[in-house]
């Protein structure tokens, strides 16, 4: 016999308080009875001490709860091992990090919203294993791919414009990193293929001649879906801020500390027509969100995503499996209260 969950017995503690609560009770009755009656109550028979019949009620009420406390520890028996096959999917989430991420047409920026979606796919994903590349002028890896959700939410929580020492923004390059990422992970029975593998790609668009719908094309060969999602505004655009030092160095700064090119500020804009070509160029089954300076609840258009998409075997383990026997204890607890009230009126009747 097995108890899956034993903290359910700490419950059992309740039985004796209840059980000293009722003679208590019961004595304090017995007093204020005396002391009402004085010597009346001997003759009237109100100070008559209960026979066992009489404690019957209560006991039967204390051994229901025990046993309902004991239902809830779930009592098991007769295990046998079983085979148990996890599966899933590797998915890598590709952040832009440059600094035109830091435009605030979405508050608080184009980066904290890519962040605050990642965090709401993390809160739902269930056996995929994740990671997460971030890119500016060049890529690196800040996550391999895992099933620690904890460790990609630290990691993801780290990301800024420092995360990667090259400026600019290199889109194409963060795709072939993901791509050799992907590809690369000896672990898939078929590494030749990448049906099991997706590429959601967080950015503004913004590419510094770095070929992405030809890597978006290497990693569609492949069969990666990606799933590219454009933040920013795409009509107006956004002041891109300058860093700090460089900003504070100025005698002339920007009121608010902006870029500048050529005595201009630096407008930064969403790009969706490279976007819609890079998701175009990928797998079947990819696809182009225009988020703009707008919203997206991406742990559901995850969970579409993912609803009827292939997966593979990523591990096997075995587990013991046992046969529950909590109702056979929970029936006779109910038997034990519905007892109750039938014995309090037998010994009503004596």
């Amino acid at each position: 016999m097995k108890l899956l969950a034993p903290e359910w017995l700490a419950a059992l503690a309740a039985v004796p308080v209840l059980a000293t609560l009722i003679i208590s009770s019961t004595a304090v009755r017995r007093a204020g009875l005396a002391r009402f009656f004085g010597p009346m109550a001997e003759r009237l028979g109100l100070l008559r001490r209960s026979s066992i019949r009489g404690w019957l009620g209560p006991i039967a009420s204390l051994a229901g709860l025990a046993l309902i406390a004991l239902a809830l520890a779930r009592p098991a028996y007769d295990p046998r091992p079983q085979k148990a096959q996890k599966t899933g999917r590797d998915v890598v989430f590709v952040i832009d990090v440059s600094r035109s991420m830091l435009a605030q047409d979405i508050r608080p920026n184009r980066l904290e919203r890519a962040k605050l979606a990642v965090r709401d796919v993390l809160d739902v994903v269930e056996g995929d294993r994740v990671g997460i590349v971030a890119f500016a002028g060049n890529a690196i890896v800040k996550c391999p791919l895992t099933t620690d959700y904890a460790f990609a939410r630290m990691m993801l929580d780290e990301l800024s414009p420092d995360s990667v020492a090259r400026g600019g923004t290199a889109i194409g390059d963060a795709l072939r990193t993901t791509t050799q990422l992907l590809a690369g992970d000896h672990a898939d029975p078929a590494p030749s293929t990448g049906r099991f593998r997706d590429i959601f790609l967080f950015t503004d668009g913004e590419d510094h001649e770095s070929d992405p719908v030809k890597a978006a094309a290497a990693a569609g060969e492949k069969g990666i879906r990606i799933v590219a999602i454009g933040l920013g505004s795409d009509t107006v655009g956004a002041p891109v801020p300058a860093p700090v030092a460089e900003a504070s160095s100025r005698r002339a700064a920007p009121p608010a500390g902006f870029m500048e090119y050529g005595g201009e500020r630096v407008q930064s804009k969403l790009n969706p027509e490279s976007l819609r070509q890079i998701s175009a160029a990928a797998a079947p089954g990819s696809h182009f969100y225009n988020v703009g300076t707008g919203n997206i609840e991406l742990d559901r258009v995850y969970k579409r995503l993912m609803k009827d998409a292939e997966r593979r075997s990523l591990e096997t383990t075995e587990t013991m499996r046992y046969t529950e026997a909590f109702q056979y204890v929970l029936a006779a607890a109910l038997a034990m209260l519905c007892a109750e009230p039938l014995l309090r009126v037998i010994r009503r009747q004596a």
